[in-house]
């Protein structure tokens, strides 16, 4: 077997020992899921859903490339993700990576009525440098306290896309039952989504589904760091193609199209006889691969 297909069958086994250990197995309570994740789910367990990871880690394969690829044609990302346990992943992933967030609500007309969000977006800008530059200094005590209030509010809302200047190419989004007008609005726009989707979801309006727990805090950051990671791949590769780049090169899109096409033999899926054999083989096998260079060191 050529070393490319071993190499993703060892990162595959790799990626599902991780999601285990995460807990991005654990669905939702049997009698409150969706039927249209059914080909998701592996088994039922107590009354409870068990996700088949290797589909999730099949999935966050593609995901990784697809947002790799955004990432090296200079895409923009919002990553999307207001509950409790995503709030603090989604921020720290988004600002590891230099791209953008939504973490605390999602506005709606953000994507919709991007014309009016990017006023107030502007208008937050303005009135945060004037702040800082000591413009308001000359009002009294109220005054000042007003106007910081309002920043910070304006901040809260739209401080994690203040730097975004057009329609995002890409948004990554944790709970897509509780981030509907995200979805709703990303699909009105043909805005691309890639999401982790948990048992009680609908995953048509989907781009790529990750099927995954979204209500535990361990799963949601190590998915995002994933895609955090996949971000800064991309980056790395938009930076130095913009070096490199011929200056009579007009196309960017096919120069980044050559660029990438050395990828996609990497970012291939598995071969078919590990599809549908479950997570515990590949964890199994995975097992018997790392043991096996042990004994044959110590026999030499």
């Amino acid at each position: 077997m050529s070393g490319p297909r071993v190499n993703n069958r060892q990162r595959l086994r790799s990626i599902v020992v991780k999601l285990l250990q995460s807990g991005a197995h654990f669905g939702h309570a049997a009698h409150h899921w969706n039927p249209k994740m059914s080909d998701y789910i592996f088994t039922e367990r107590g009354g409870q859903h068990v996700i088949d990871l290797e589909q999730t880690a099949t999935a966050l394969q593609e995901a990784r490339a697809t947002v790799r690829e955004v990432a090296a044609r200079g895409g923009k990302i919002i990553f999307v993700g207001t509950k409790r346990q995503a709030h603090k992943p989604i921020e720290d992933a988004a600002k590891s990576c230099g791209m953008h967030y939504i973490n605390n609500r999602w506005l709606g007309g953000t994507l919709t009525n991007w014309q009016t969000i990017s006023e107030r977006i502007k208008y937050l800008n303005e009135r945060d440098a004037l702040y800082e530059a000591g413009e308001f200094n000359s009002l009294n005590k109220k005054e000042r306290l007003g106007i910081k209030k309002e920043i910070d509010k304006l901040n809260r809302r739209l401080g994690g896309i203040r730097e975004l200047t057009a329609l995002p190419d890409l948004i990554f989004v944790v709970d897509t039952k509780r981030e509907s007008l995200a979805v709703n609005e990303a699909t009105r726009t043909n805005v691309p989504i890639i999401a982790m989707v948990d048992t009680n979801c609908d995953p048509d309006p989907i781009t790529c589904v990750i099927p995954s727990n979204d209500d535990s805090h361990r799963p949601i950051r190590y998915i995002t760091g994933v895609i955090a990671d996949a971000v800064r791949e991309g980056t790395d590769m938009f930076l130095k193609d913009l070096v490199d780049a011929p200056e009579d090169y007009d196309d960017a899109d096919e120069f980044y199209d050559e660029h990438l096409a050395g990828e996609e033999e990497e970012a291939a899926r598995p071969d078919e006889e590990l599809l549908g054999e479950g997570a515990l083989k590949l964890i199994a096998e995975q097992t018997d691969e790392e043991e096996e260079p042990a004994s044959g060191a110590a026999a030499e």
